[in-house]
């Protein structure tokens, strides 16, 4: 199992993993047209923050870095590239409403018993959101949040970083919870 370390230091990538997961995406989306490299970013993306979420930690451990259409997984091409050479998946380039846009074919079946069953059932719910229930466009626009407006194009956004996604107002009662907080511990 390949693993490398991640900016938050409890954190792992298990290169592994993240290329089960995005073979199993591309096999689980059967209509190539409903899965652009935009979709298949953010199926990655809220695949491990729903993890995160629900368990503390990620199912990938991936970095992910701001771009224009939100975050991407850092190890995004590294992973489409290995994919491609075993023979995995294909990749073509379509005319989508002016634009070239990249589908995805997956052309074996994938390993997914590394996943857990709560696992499968996030990416699974995840997949179906995505793939079905938005647009590139209006699922990249989910993904603008708080802390992705904070971070500049390139810049890490530590998948932690949901936690914080919707900044709101410091009420007196925080600052009142913060002082007890530090008073307990002096």
């Amino acid at each position: 199992m390949k693993k490398v370390a991640s900016s938050h230091p409890q954190v792992t990538l298990n290169m592994d993993k993240l290329t089960s997961l995005v073979h199993y995406i591309c096999y689980k989306c059967h209509d190539p047209a409903v899965l652009g490299a935009v979709k298949l970013n953010k199926v990655v993306w809220y695949s491990d923050v729903l993890a995160y979420v629900d368990s503390g930690k990620p199912i990938t451990g991936e970095t992910y870095i701001k771009r224009q259409l939100g975050p991407v997984p850092k190890h995004i091409q590294k992973v489409l590239d290995e994919l491609k050479t075993r023979g995995d998946i294909v990749v073509r380039e379509v005319e989508y409403h002016g634009y070239l846009k990249r589908e995805f074919i997956a052309m074996t079946k994938p390993d997914i018993s590394m996943f857990t069953p709560d696992e499968i059932s996030t990416i699974d719910y995840v997949i179906d959101t995505i793939s079905h229930k938005h647009t590139a466009t209006s699922i990249s626009m989910k993904t603008h949040d708080a802390v992705w407006e904070l971070a500049e194009i390139g810049e890490e956004i530590p998948i932690y970083g949901i936690l914080a996604s919707k900044l709101g107002e410091i009420t007196e009662t925080d600052v009142k919870w913060a002082k007890q907080v530090l008073s307990n511990t002096a």
